[in-house]
């Protein structure tokens, strides 16, 4: 025993872990909280399994729920699944600076390592000030969301009740978690553009990046935005355009989700479920009425997600860029990977490579493993399977329908999502140091 505890005490932790073991926390003290009879409706215990789901769903800004978050959980229960998603969308390390500097305490060299892992920056150049700004640029957002909301739902439910209503979804939109109070997500709003746009005007700024924010309140023109910024914003667009034109195309004639609604509601809903795969689990069509052209044309949006340093999930847009850039240059001939008149490194490209493979990898595996433990068609799996991943939320209709061990699976591949396949890679690796010299290179036929 003495051993064993003196070689646990020698494990290195690395920032990877630190990273694993602090959402782990956060996603075990929720499911504690909401596991308490007082967080039920119903005064019962929902059950750990249950619980624990719910936690990680809220810590890892998803959006997937067993139980209708309205209807069954308590104002106690809404609290603690909201300060959930608020850290989860700031992310621990985040909320444990901006307390540490606000009783005087130093940021040691150890925890500017974890918060550079965890903001995925390259260096840790000005880290300290670029958290006060997460924090600073979070809470201002979310309160304009919150004040825009406040303008339909205060008249709607009153004034305690509609505060409370704004800033729920507030959070939850901007951090990218997809849950609602109102009981049937937007679907009862589906009309409505100040609610919708709002939504999805607080999930695109969430899924942009906060580096993205300096760069353009920095610059102003972008001409003169870096190139990540550049690809951001130009990934982003494309993806929304295309995305809304598709959809638009696929589910017009369909009159169980747009074909019964006027021009202005189907482009509105069709931009709308654009949006939310970027990826917050919010619904304004009956997701379980979809045809399968949609719901695999939301996969794709969902496991591309948001950019770096944001609150989406996913493989990121820049990753995706990377690697179609990558392609275009080979089919070209060129040697170098070129956007925007700046060449990207091979060191990324190989970074972008190993992210997909790795997340393609963990959604086939798991979708496969889903298709034996559950009781579903393999397409509505395999969207469940990737909403988690993605951290997206959205479902068929799935969630609850879920054995014991499926939401087990899923929870897991929720908190690999959230900090990142790459990240959990790293955390389980062991370190190795570079050697000094390179091996005779050989040919192999591809393609």
């Amino acid at each position: 025993m003495g051993r064993l505890i003196s070689k646990l005490e020698n494990i290195e932790m690395n920032p990877p872990r630190v990273l694993l073991l602090g959402f782990g926390g956060l996603i075990f003290l929720g499911a504690i909280l909401l596991n308490l009879p007082i967080a039920s409706q119903n005064g019962e215990s929902i059950g750990f399994i249950n619980a624990m789901f719910t936690a990680a769903s809220s810590v890892c800004v998803t959006g997937l729920v067993v139980v209708n978050t309205a209807y069954h959980w308590t104002l106690f229960g809404q609290v603690v699944i909201i300060l959930l998603i608020q850290a989860g969308g700031l992310g621990f390390m985040t909320l444990a600076t901006i307390m540490a500097l606000l009783i005087g305490k130093k940021i040691t060299l150890k925890e500017r390592l974890v918060i550079k892992e965890q903001l995925n920056q390259e260096t840790m150049s000005g880290l300290v000030r670029l958290t006060k700004y997460v924090v600073l640029a979070t809470f201002s957002i979310e309160g304009i969301g919150a004040l825009l909301f406040s303008t339909r739902f205060i008249p709607m439910y009153g004034l305690v009740k509609g505060i409370w209503y704004s800033v729920f979804h507030a959070i939850s939109a901007f951090c990218n978690a997809g849950f609602d109070i109102s009981g049937d997500s937007i679907v009862p709003f589906v009309g409505d553009y100040v609610i919708n746009l709002t939504i999805c005007g607080l999930i695109i700024v969430g899924g942009l990046g906060f580096t993205v924010y300096l760069d353009i309140g920095k610059h102003k023109k972008f001409r003169k935005f870096s190139l990540h910024t550049k690809l951001v914003l130009t990934i982003t667009s494309a993806l929304l355009i295309l995305g809304t034109l598709i959809f638009y195309m696929l589910e017009s004639d369909n009159q169980l989700t747009l074909g019964d609604l006027n021009l202005n509601q189907r482009i509105l809903a069709s931009f709308f479920q654009a949006t939310v795969p970027r990826t917050a689990g919010f619904y304004s069509v009956n997701m379980a009425a979809l045809r399968d052209s949609s719901i695999f044309l939301m996969i794709i949006l969902m496991f591309i997600g948001g950019s770096p340093c944001s609150t989406g999930g996913g493989i990121k847009t820049t990753t995706f860029g990377s690697l179609v850039l990558a392609t275009l240059s080979v089919i070209k001939g060129n040697k170098d990977v070129v956007a925007f008149k700046k060449r990207i490194s091979y060191d990324v490209i190989n970074k972008s490579i190993a992210i997909i493979m790795i997340g393609l990898i963990w959604v086939v595996s798991v979708s496969f493993i889903l298709t034996i433990t559950e009781d579903a068609d393999f397409l509505d799996l395999l969207f469940e399977t990737t909403s988690a991943f993605a951290t997206v939320g959205l479902t068929t209709g799935v969630t609850p329908e879920l054995s014991d061990v499926g939401k087990l699976i899923l929870t897991f591949t929720m908190y690999a999502g959230r900090v990142g396949p790459l990240t959990m890679a790293f955390a389980f690796s062991k370190h190795h140091k570079p050697v000094s010299y390179k091996y005779s290179e050989g040919n192999i036929m591809v393609g």
